[in-house]
């Protein structure tokens, strides 16, 4: 098949894989909703379908014996969807909500507001996460991702998502459950396992085609493909009105991508073939949400991103491709 089909493929495969994700979101919304989930610890626990989608890729590179493919996806992912969904959460909610005056301040200083309980419940976990990826996979003792690593990273997403449930606990609500919605769900389950192997298989011929290697076919195109489609998520939660639920579930989904996504790589031994690339990687993945952080406890009055912020995160994702480049790759 022609490259262009096979990237044809991938857009269509990477779509039906996130509108299965939606499906499946519904009925755990309406779990968030009668357990009394906050945003925050919400998002967390939606982490689990939101970002089913990279941990279906994960699973079937890794069945299909092209783990590499599953670990630049799992870099990729986590590095570029940071930046990008804080820039759309950032253009999203420029407009006025009816009855919101508080939102009026916002807009007035230029500012992407946050509730700050996301840095404690979400952003420094995920910290935690990444520095716990890095002692697993880094010491040359260890390098690689080994089944044991696996267990341990599920251990860690379990810890994750029973600290934001504890912390983000309120009085939960009746709610009624829709028979076409479950039969819905159970399509949405399908449509991600099929798009996965269509992502994968398309991200297989694509770098066979192009002759890259399919850690940076997992990087660059797979990685971006499987974020791409939240954009539309993020726009429309954060356009509802829904401004920290839309700009923090990037955190949890990216969460969920460094743990249960990692399981299946490191269940069937991933070596790290190319350290430096590893490495510098995991470097940029681990300070989209140090950046984060850092920025949400530096805001005084009004929690959340000034438009220089958003400028740094975009900044900092053009200084890795940069990196990747000139020094990693050495393409030029």
């Amino acid at each position: 098949m022609d490259v262009w089909l096979w990237i044809l493929v991938l857009g269509v495969a990477a779509w039906a894989a996130h509108w299965g994700a939606d499906q499946l979101l519904t009925p755990l919304k309406m779990l968030r909703k009668q357990w009394g989930l906050t945003a925050s610890a919400g998002a967390a626990f939606l982490a689990i379908v939101t970002a089913s989608p990279e941990v279906a890729v994960n699973v079937t590179s890794a069945a299909r014996g092209v783990s590499d493919i599953g670990l630049g996806n799992l870099l990729g992912s986590n590095i570029i969807s940071i930046p990008l969904m804080v820039t759309i959460a950032y253009f999203a909610s420029r407009k006025r909500f009816k009855n919101n005056e508080k939102h009026q301040k916002h807009l007035d200083k230029n500012i992407l507001v946050l509730n700050k309980r996301s840095i404690s419940v979400l952003s420094l976990p995920y910290l935690g996460i990444i520095a716990l990826v890095a002692l697993l996979t880094l010491p040359k003792a260890w390098r690689g991702l080994q089944p044991v690593d696996g267990w341990i990273m599920l251990a860690a997403y379990a810890v994750f998502l029973a600290h934001a449930i504890i912390k983000g606990r309120k009085k939960g609500k009746n709610v009624e459950w829709d028979k076409k919605q479950i039969w819905l769900s159970v399509a949405g389950a399908l449509a991600i396992a099929v798009g996965a192997f269509f992502i994968v298989k398309a991200t297989e011929n694509i770098v066979s085609t192009l002759n890259i290697s399919e850690i940076v076919g997992g990087l660059f195109i797979t990685g971006i493909m499987t974020t791409a489609p939240e954009i539309f998520k993020t726009w429309s939660v954060v356009k509802g009105g829904e401004v920290t639920a839309g700009t923090t579930s990037v955190i949890a989904d990216n969460a969920v991508t460094m743990t249960v996504a990692f399981f299946p790589l490191a269940l069937v031994t991933t070596p790290i073939e190319d350290f430096q690339l590893f490495w510098a990687n995991l470097a940029f993945v681990g300070l989209m949400p140090l950046l984060y952080s850092l920025f949400v406890h530096q805001s005084k009055e009004l929690h959340g991103f000034s438009r220089w912020q958003i400028f740094v995160f975009d900044a900092a994702y053009i200084v890795y491709l940069l990196i990747m480049v000139f020094f990693v790759l050495k393409l030029f």
